[in-house]
C-alpha cells in the first residue's frame, strides 16, 4: 500500500475529519487528506511532532524500553489518534483526527494498525 492509498484507507474511517503521514524527525507532512478550514493539517502534523518527541523522550528518561502505539487525545468534540509505525519504517506516524461523535474510536485503531503493516513508504 502506498501513501495515497492509505491515506483514503485511514479516512474511511467513520467519522474521520483528516488524516497525514508525518515525519517526526523533520515535522513534516509526507501526506495529507481532508482537514479543511476547522483542521490545518500541516499545523496539525507540526504541532503533534513535538507531542511524539515529547513522549519519546519521557520513556528514555523514566528507562521504559517499550514501544509506544497510540497516542490519544480526546477533545469535546473530537479524537486525535498519532500512529507510531515500527521504528524500522524510520521515524514516521499516522495522525488520524476524528468526529468524536461519529466515530468508533476502536475501530479506528484497529484500521490504523493494519494500515501500518501494509504501508509501503
Amino acid at each position: 500500500m502506498n501513501i495515497e492509498s492509505a491515506l483514503k484507507e485511514a479516512m474511511s474511517v467513520e467519522g474521520a475529519i483528516g488524516v497525514a503521514l508525518v515525519d517526526y524527525d523533520s515535522g513534516m507532512a509526507l501526506g495529507t487528506l481532508g482537514g479543511g478550514r476547522g483542521l490545518d493539517l500541516e499545523v496539525a502534523a507540526a504541532g503533534n511532532t513535538e507531542v511524539v518527541r515529547a513522549k519519546v523522550r519521557t520513556l528514555s528518561m523514566l528507562a521504559i524500553d517499550d514501544a509506544i502505539e497510540d497516542i490519544l487525545i480526546t477533545l469535546a468534540t473530537q479524537y486525535h489518534l498519532i500512529r507510531l509505525l515500527s521504528s524500522s519504517r524510520g521515524s514516521l506516524f499516522l495522525y488520524l483526527a476524528l468526529d468524536r461523535g461519529r466515530a468508533n474510536l476502536a475501530l479506528a485503531r484497529h484500521v490504523l494498525k493494519q494500515i501500518e503493516g501494509d504501508l509501503q513508504v
